[in-house]
């Protein structure tokens, strides 16, 4: 089970609350978001488009809007050299607007997942040259692309970076025995990536789609083109924000709350079919359904086919085209849906037969699965067993690997000692791909759990309370306040609260799929309360029998008295049906609690 612990830490919520006019509750939540201030407090809770910072700041800025306006007018054809993700398709698609809308001649192009792997290479700028591109632009991609950008000099190109990943470095030690980190740039005519060492960029935490953005605002400031313009691209930065998991903090979380606003009025055309396609509401797109519909089904163009559906249904001004791939991408993401649920049982049953869960730091090759899925999997196994996992797939190239991480080990910098041992590699602290010859992978298993450092604490999963709260404390005004406190995603977790008491009055599954738990529970106030469940139900039930019995757990279930007494972490919501308004929780954590 994971280990609840309550935030602890201090600050007088009563005037935090009575000086922004929200609860002590709320003002709680921001000082466990780690806001100190009354400039942050009024930030997070009211911060607008003004509050985003200045991309002058941004290193080479300046170089790379001149090379850039100068292909403008000039009429020198650009290739933006994009990536097959969500940030990569949505970075190219902000770039290549922008461009257009200053009158630039401009195409986007993203690598073959497969046949290529991540990043610009040399079938991009060979073609780029034969079609006469003067000038080389790459998005969310390109910090570590030395060869490439050294041969697009070679043929007479400027080459624009853009990027936010981690800037490569090589570890040596100097004449006193201390490691130094040397960090190694392309050789381009400008390199804009916040991440570098020397740049006074405010925010580190940009997605490429987010550096693209800035870029734009640069260079419509450049052809005194107006900032409603600028804000059109507000949903494409905000998209990418939250697809790419990066942190809603400081400007992402302007970006995305802006951005998700423009969205609900948008009349483009690719971002109308793709909501239609996928039964969302318009009106009400979350950052939820950005990570967890939206994001995936532009995603899976590049994992399953290539990226340029994506980018067609972005840039495509055709109504009949727009409603096509939208459809074709939807379908797309369901058959990626389903093979990797045929990918993630497969690695359960291979780790659990090999035990491989005895490692801190998990590593495995799948046969048969598609190699652009082994992130995805990666992902839910770090979820599962919680501790770094890297899962790949063999090629003609060797592994292909991707990995995901925990919060207690950096992945970039554990693999980056082991660098010798791959062909390619690049990431940052939290995931990573790389590429190896089958024979490097029982020592980079080796290798990297003999110094992760990671201990038996650091691999069990923590939940961090926010507020020990009775269902008593809940209302609708009280929920609506909550609405303050989105969007919700990686670095802005939605609020969990928790009471250490509910008995079950009565329990049934529901849904079509027969997912859903949904139970009526009563607290020791005597205060009752409809409750859902869209976790593991079946390791619910036998966690209940474990402690009670298999006979309270099938009263529980008739709504018969019975003596199940649980913990729950949870989320509190307002349920509309037919007409009707009731306050309801979503449960997130269960656990029993001695009295």
């Amino acid at each position: 089970m994971e280990k609840w612990m309550i935030a602890a830490r201090k600050a007088d919520f009563n005037r935090i609350g009575q000086t922004f006019s929200v609860s002590p509750v709320t003002a709680r939540i921001m000082v466990n978001r780690g806001l100190k201030t009354d400039d942050e407090f009024r930030q997070y809770l009211y911060g607008d488009l003004n509050g985003l910072h200045d991309p002058r700041k941004m290193k080479d800025m300046d170089k790379g809007l001149a090379c850039i306006c100068q292909s403008i007018k000039e009429e020198r054809l650009i290739c933006i050299a994009s990536d097959f993700d969500v940030d990569g398709v949505f970075a190219g698609y902000i770039l290549w607007r922008g461009i257009r809308q200053c009158g630039g001649k401009v195409y986007v192009e993203a690598p073959d997942r497969v046949h290529e792997g991540y990043g610009v290479n040399e079938r991009i700028i060979r073609q780029a040259h034969d079609r006469g591109a003067g000038c080389l632009l790459t998005c969310d991609n390109g910090i570590a692309a030395l060869d490439a950008v050294a041969l697009a000099k070679e043929l007479g190109m400027q080459v624009v970076v853009t990027d936010h990943h981690e800037v490569i470095y090589r570890t040596v030690t100097d004449e006193k025995g201390q490691e130094k980190r040397i960090y190694e740039l392309p050789k381009a005519d400008a390199v804009i990536d916040p991440k570098q060492e020397d740049c006074g960029y405010p925010f580190k935490g940009l997605c490429g789609a987010g550096v693209a953005y800035k870029l734009v605002e640069m260079l419509y400031d450049a052809f005194h083109i107006p900032k409603t313009y600028l804000y059109d691209l507000l949903p494409f930065a905000a998209i990418a924000t939250v697809a790419d998991v990066m942190d809603l903090v400081d400007e992402n979380r302007i970006l995305v709350k802006y951005g998700l606003r423009a969205l609900s009025k948008t009349d483009h055309l690719g971002m109308q079919a793709i909501i239609r396609h996928s039964g969302l509401n318009k009106s009400y797109i979350s950052a939820y359904h950005i990570g967890f519909v939206i994001g995936p089904c532009f995603n899976a163009a590049g994992r399953l086919d290539t990226a340029d559906m994506a980018i067609r249904l972005l840039q495509t001004e055709d109504p009949m085209e727009a409603e096509r791939l939208a459809s074709d991408l939807v379908e797309l993401n369901q058959s990626r849906k389903e093979m990797t649920v045929t990918g993630f049982e497969r690695a359960v049953c291979m780790i659990e037969k090999e035990n491989l869960n005895r490692d801190a730091i998990m590593i495995l090759c799948l046969e048969g699965c598609h190699e652009s899925l082994v992130g995805i999997i990666a992902g839910r196994l770090k979820e599962k067993y919680h501790r770094p996992v890297i899962v790949g797939v063999e090629t003609e190239q060797g592994i292909k690997a991707s990995g995901r991480s925990i919060e207690a080990y950096n992945m970039y910098e554990g693999l980056n000692e082991c660098r010798d041992l791959f062909e390619r590699f690049g990431g940052h602290a939290m995931a990573a791909g790389m590429t190896f010859k089958k024979e490097n992978l029982p020592i980079l298993r080796q290798r990297l759990n003999e110094n992760c450092g990671l201990t038996e604490q650091d691999l069990v999963p923590v939940i961090h309370i926010d507020v020990p709260m009775p269902l008593d404390y809940i209302s609708e005004s009280f929920v609506q306040e909550l609405e303050l406190l989105e969007p919700f995603g990686k670095g802005n977790p939605k609020p969990i609260f928790a009471e250490r008491h509910f008995q079950i009055l009565r329990a049934s599954i529901i849904g079509k799929n027969q997912n859903v738990l949904k139970m009526r529970v009563r607290n020791d106030s005597g205060i009752s309360m409809e409750a859902l469940y869209f976790g593991d139900i079946q390791a619910f039930d036998r966690y209940v029998e474990k402690i009670y019995g298999a006979d309270e757990k099938n009263r529980m279930y008739a709504g018969l008295p019975n003596g199940v007494d649980l913990a729950f972490t949870y989320y509190p919501s307002v349920n509309e049906y037919m007409g009707r308004r009731s306050l309801q929780i979503t449960v997130q954590n269960f656990q029993r609690i001695q009295r």
